[in-house]
C-alpha cells in the first residue's frame, strides 16, 4: 500500500468527511444541472434567448461539479495524484466555472428585470453576444494567475487535494488580483441582482401577483460565496494561516454547493423552464406557461 502524509490539521476521518461532502454535493449538483442542460437541448420550446442564460449557468455549474468531484476523488486517495500542472489546470477550470456562473446570475437578473418590468423582448443576437462575452472574460480573468502571467498564484487548498487561488501569499500580486475579482465578480453582480430583483418585487407588489421569491437569488449567492470571499479578503490584510485549516476547507466546500441552489432556483423553480424539464423527464407537457 502506498504511503502518504496527511496534511497538517487533518486526520483520516477529516479527509473522508470532506471527500464525502464534495462527492455528495458534486453528484447532486451534477445530476440536477445535467437534467437542466439536457432539457434545454432536447425540448424545442425551451430554446429561447431568455432560457439560453439559464442553460449557460447550468453548463458552468456542471463544470464546477466536475471540479468538486475531482477533489472528492483526491480526498479519498489522501493526496493529489495529478501533479503540479494538473493542479494549475484544476484551479483554472474551477475559476472559469465560478466566474462564469456568477456572471450568468447577473445576466439572468438583468433579463428578468426586462422580462417583467420593461416588457422588452430578448433577441438571440443579444443573448448569444452577452453569453460569449461572459465566457471570454471568465477565461481571461481565470488565466491571470497561471504561471505564464502570474497575477496571483494557483496552489493547493489546505487539504492538498484540490487547487484554487493561493490566498496564503498575502503579497501585492494576490491583494490586487483578489480585490479586483471581488469587485467585478461579487460586488458588481450583487448590485445587479439587488437592483433588478428589487424592481421586480415592486412590480409583483403592484400587480399583486408574486411569481417567485425575489429575495432568494441574492441570498443564495451571499450564502454560498460570501463566507469564502470574506476569508480571501481577510487574507489580503492578515495572516490567514492563523485560521483553522478545517475552517478554511469548510468554506470552499460550502461554496461548491452553489450549483444545487442554482438548479433549484433558476431551472426547477423557473416558470418558463420547469415545464420543459418536466416534459424532458416524463414526455408529457405540463400546464406551465412557455416563452
Amino acid at each position: 500500500m502506498a504511503s502518504y502524509t496527511l496534511p497538517e490539521g487533518f486526520g483520516d476521518f477529516d479527509m473522508f468527511a470532506f471527500g464525502s461532502a464534495l462527492l455528495v454535493g458534486g453528484l447532486l449538483g451534477f445530476f440536477l444541472n445535467f437534467i437542466s442542460v439536457m432539457a434545454f437541448l432536447r425540448i424545442r420550446e425551451m430554446q429561447t434567448p431568455n432560457n439560453f442564460f439559464i442553460f449557460n449557468l447550468a453548463v458552468a455549474d456542471l463544470s464546477l461539479n466536475i471540479n468538486g468531484l475531482v477533489a472528492a476523488f483526491a480526498s479519498y486517495l489522501r493526496y493529489w495524484p495529478f501533479g503540479s500542472e494538473g493542479c494549475q489546470m484544476h484551479a483554472f477550470q474551477g475559476m472559469v466555472s465560478i466566474l462564469a456562473g456568477i456572471s450568468f446570475l447577473a445576466a439572468i437578473a438583468w433579463d428578468r428585470y426586462h422580462q417583467y418590468c420593461t416588457k422588452q423582448k430578448m433577441f438571440w443576437s443579444t443573448s448569444v453576444t452577452i453569453s460569449t462575452i461572459i465566457w471570454i472574460l471568465a477565461v481571461f480573468w481565470a488565466a491571470l494567475p497561471l504561471p505564464a502571467i502570474g497575477w496571483g498564484v494557483f496552489d493547493f487548498e489546505p487539504m492538498k487535494t484540490c487547487c484554487t487561488l493561493d490566498y496564503t501569499q498575502g503579497d501585492r500580486s494576490y491583494i490586487t488580483y483578489m480585490l479586483s475579482i471581488t469587485v467585478l465578480y461579487l460586488a458588481f453582480p450583487g448590485f445587479i441582482l439587488q437592483s433588478s430583483y428589487n424592481a421586480i418585487y415592486a412590480y409583483f407588489k403592484k400587480t399583486h401577483h408574486f411569481k417567485f421569491n425575489t429575495g432568494l437569488p441574492l441570498k443564495a449567492l451571499l450564502f454560498c460565496w460570501g463566507p469564502y470571499v470574506l476569508m480571501c479578503t481577510y487574507a489580503c490584510f492578515e495572516n490567514v494561516n492563523l485560521v483553522s485549516p478545517k475552517l478554511r476547507m469548510i468554506l470552499p466546500v460550502l461554496a461548491k454547493t452553489s450549483p444545487i441552489f442554482h438548479a433549484v432556483l433558476y431551472a426547477f423553480g423557473n416558470e418558463f423552464y420547469r415545464g420543459g424539464v418536466w416534459q424532458f423527464l416524463t414526455g408529457q407537457k405540463s400546464g406551465d406557461k412557455k416563452k
